[in-house]
């Protein structure tokens, strides 16, 4: 297991991190390998070929825009969307763009060339780069995939049996709990006496190359980015762009809440759930700033049910604290201050979110919605039932309960926008996600289906997936519904 819980939890934009986030990535490496091997001088154009999904729903996805400012070596961890929008109109009004950041070269987005039916065999989230001199020789050709979650791989290094990486934090050494499956994960619990959590930190440590102290610090920089996504989201009104006239909610349901709940009541944890979810995905659809969770998508669940484990577990409902995000088996709840709770929520579900990497996808393209905010709502169930003080069989159980609720769940956005309906499905699925955990904590952590059957289950049902119902606007509410 090498995956960084960074990797699984990165700062970047929306609307999609298949769709943007990984796109921008991938034509950053291009014009990155052009600038290491001296040829940037001597391009004088580059020609886009986007396959499948990238190529079906990527104006609503943003992705023809990410591939531009990705060539001018924009980062999505870096890059603020106002800095996209001064890119994007610069180059729509000169028609250029500035390849690794110096050399101009003619390419618009109308440029990008499509091939909304053609599915390359690794992943039909495909882009293929090439650089051309002034005499027509190709000096580069590159094919990237956009795996689901930031996550890009590059045709060659999957020949050589590399893995690609979100953020790409470097991986130091061998991890001490290996792990690709809940089993062994499990194992690892039994035998060391640590939790989910205590695993997925021991294992960090070495990935990153960071102390504990740091992936604490890390892990709350990641809290504080979710939490900003939000108050910018609540201060926003009007519609959502891309011609669907989607109306933003948040703001108003922020003062009827205000209204209603002065004192934080526990009855109002529903609609609170509910507010933070809608506001990360409302953010998200704008094309701003979130957490991928592990996926743009999907960004508003953790989120969400990371704000119900700070505002409305119970004095009591958990065990005491152990130590801190890597401490014995019991759980975490009342002993662990407000830090410690979203560290510890972070790293469990994490460790869950590598399980789905490892063994099935968390790409819509590739499986369907149950990938996304399946995988999401599973990642928080765990991360919940974890700080509530669950052992590891129950966090295992809560994750298992959230999924199998999930699967099955198809990826048809009307207009190809991330907006009807995802962004009130990352609200139903953080629902889901805190009965989940609170279902696992009332048994003893003993069930029928485990958790890698349940992900070898959504593998399967995503395979046999019809593609329709797969992000690519062919099925589904995407056809059902005539766009306005």
């Amino acid at each position: 297991m090498t995956l960084s819980t960074f990797d699984l939890f990165s700062v970047g934009i929306g609307p999609s991190s298949s769709h943007t986030v990984g796109p921008m990535r991938a034509a950053s490496a291009f014009a990155a390998l052009l600038v290491a091997e001296g040829r940037l001088p001597v391009v004088a154009s580059v020609r886009v070929d986007l396959y499948g999904s990238l190529a079906a729903t990527g104006r609503g996805h943003g992705t023809f825009g990410a591939v531009l400012l990705g060539l001018e070596g924009h980062r999505p961890e870096e890059i603020l969307p106002e800095t996209v929008e001064a890119r994007r109109s610069a180059i729509a009004a000169s028609g250029c763009v500035l390849l690794g950041g110096e050399r101009s070269i003619p390419l618009r987005e109308d440029d990008l060339v499509l091939h909304p039916l053609t599915v390359l065999p690794r992943h039909s989230n495909a882009l293929r780069f090439t650089a051309v001199a002034v005499g027509g020789e190709v000096l580069a050709s590159e094919t990237y995939y956009s795996v689901g979650g930031g996550f890009v791989e590059r045709e060659g290094d999957i020949a050589d049996g590399a893995a690609g990486s979100g953020e790409g934090d470097v991986r130091v050494g061998a991890v001490p709990f290996p792990f690709r499956t809940a089993a062994e994960l499990l194992g690892h619990c039994a035998a060391s006496g640590l939790s989910f959590a205590g695993v997925m930190l021991r294992n960090e440590v070495e990935v990153s190359g960071c102390d504990e102290a740091e992936v604490s610090r890390r892990l709350l920089v990641v809290r504080d980015v979710m939490d900003e996504c939000v108050a910018t989201s609540l201060g926003r009104t009007g519609v959502l762009p891309g011609g669907l006239s989607v109306r933003r909610r948040a703001p108003e349901w922020l003062a009827r809440l205000e209204a209603a709940d002065p004192l934080g009541a526990p009855e109002y944890w529903q609609e609170w759930v509910n507010l933070v979810a809608l506001a990360v995905n409302e953010e998200n659809a704008s094309g701003g700033r979130v957490v991928t969770a592990p996926t743009n998508g999907a960004a508003g669940i953790v989120p969400a049910v990371l704000h119900y484990a700070r505002n409305y577990l119970r004095r009591g409902e958990g065990a005491s604290g152990g130590d801190g995000a890597g401490g014995d088996e019991g759980g975490a709840g009342a002993g662990l201050s407000a830090d410690e709770v979203c560290v510890r929520f972070l790293l469990a579900a994490a460790a869950v979110g590598v399980l789905y990497k490892e063994q099935a996808s968390i790409s819509g393209a590739e499986v369907g919605c149950q990938g996304e905010v399946g995988s999401a709502s599973s990642m928080a169930a765990a991360g919940l039932a974890e700080v509530m003080g669950g052992t590891p069989a129950q966090v295992e159980n809560a994750a298992e309960i959230a999924m199998e609720h999930n699967l099955g769940l198809t990826c048809d956005p009307i207009g190809g926008l991330v907006q009807i309906p995802c962004i009130e499905r990352n609200a139903l699925a953080a629902a889901k996600a805190i009965n989940a955990a609170r279902m696992a904590l009332w048994g003893d952590g003993s069930h029928h289906v485990s958790l890698d059957q349940v992900i070898a289950t959504m593998r399967e049902t995503g395979r046999d997936m019809n593609s329709k119902y797969k992000e690519t606007s062919l099925g589904g509410l995407a056809v059902s519904v005539v766009e306005c």
